[in-house]
């Protein structure tokens, strides 16, 4: 049997230099050259994709960053206290990438720009402050925050670009991890169910684009096979239809539209963690519990049950 490889192990896999960690092998992408424009471009880029990833209404413009301060600081109600807090987080952001657009100018035009200069120390303060704050932030979907996209543009910000990239394919191995429990408790869950028969190979069809959408950048030429892929496979999972005989039992009913509520909450969660390609470590869990108790319930009807599936 082979050797585990070390993690951050490199090989050429399939005319592609892949990475290994956490058991998968990672597309590995040639990072840019680390200056003040592609860490501004980086920035920007991470920035947006947090922005897309939690809830609404806390793109708040760097010009309103003490507007968004005054606002937090004042209010006592704990509940508008925490969406306030989200938009100063916001703001400061965008402060953050306010400055580093200027300082891109500045150095455009020949003026030398040291890693200790005074906006510099503004610009990483703004990114750490708001990485404090985006803990009071949910998903999109309002299951939970997502603090590993809150740290990334101060990550970025504070190390060198290729330290960063690296970075990133650790995520992705963990996103792919969370992508695979996920899919684990779907099958082990309707194994065995004449109602959901059929249903294994769309939800592995489903893991298997969402893996490779995972480590595909949106600028790599393959990324128009990848996402048609990715959304096709989700698109079959969401279209299936539990087998019920004529005159099913009205528990029968029951239990084939509880199987597909939690069939269509699955499939959510994989989009979710794919697109922001970082994992959802509380979500998933509570996935999994779902599962479980879903198979406790409906055992032995129309289907027999396989062990308990375990929370990693």
């Amino acid at each position: 049997m082979d050797e585990k490889p070390a993690e951050g192990t490199r090989r050429i896999i399939n005319g592609r230099l892949r990475v290994h960690y956490d058991g998968f092998w990672i597309k590995v992408y040639d990072p840019p050259e680390d200056n003040l424009s592609a860490k501004k471009k980086l920035i920007e880029a991470l920035t947006r994709r947090l922005f897309n990833h939690v809830e609404h209404g806390i793109n708040i413009p760097g010009r309103r960053l003490e507007a968004a301060r005054k606002a937090y600081e004042e209010e006592e109600d704990a509940a508008l206290k925490r969406v306030k807090g989200g938009m100063l987080a916001g703001a400061l952001f965008n402060r953050a990438a306010d400055i580093f657009t200027k300082l891109v100018e500045l150095q455009s035009m020949g003026v030398e720009i040291e890693g200790d200069n005074p906006l510099m120390r503004q610009c990483g303060a703004c990114l750490q402050n708001a990485l404090e704050l985006g803990k009071l932030v949910n998903h999109l979907s309002g299951e939970e925050g997502i603090d590993e996209l809150w740290g990334e543009p101060f990550r970025a910000f504070s190390i060198p670009i290729d330290a960063f990239y690296e970075s990133r394919y650790i995520k992705i191995a963990q996103t792919m991890r969370d992508i695979d429990l996920i899919s684990h408790a779907m099958v082990g869950t309707f194994a065995g169910n004449t109602s959901f028969e059929g249903i294994e190979p769309l939800i592995r069809e489903y893991a298997d684009a969402a893996r490779e959408k995972c480590e595909t950048l949106r600028t790599d030429p393959h990324i128009f096979d990848i996402w048609p892929m990715f959304v096709v496979a989700g698109e079959k999972l969401n279209r299936f239809q539990p087998h019920l005989p004529p005159r099913a039992a009205r528990t029968q009913v029951r239990m084939a539209e509880g199987g597909l509520d939690l069939l269509k909450a699955g499939t959510a969660l994989v989009t979710y963690i794919t697109r922001a390609r970082v994992p959802m470590p509380k979500s998933t869990r509570d996935y999994i519990e779902q599962c479980n108790a879903f198979r406790l319930r409906w055992s032995g009807l129309d289907c027999t049950p396989p062990a308990r599936i375990r929370v990693a």
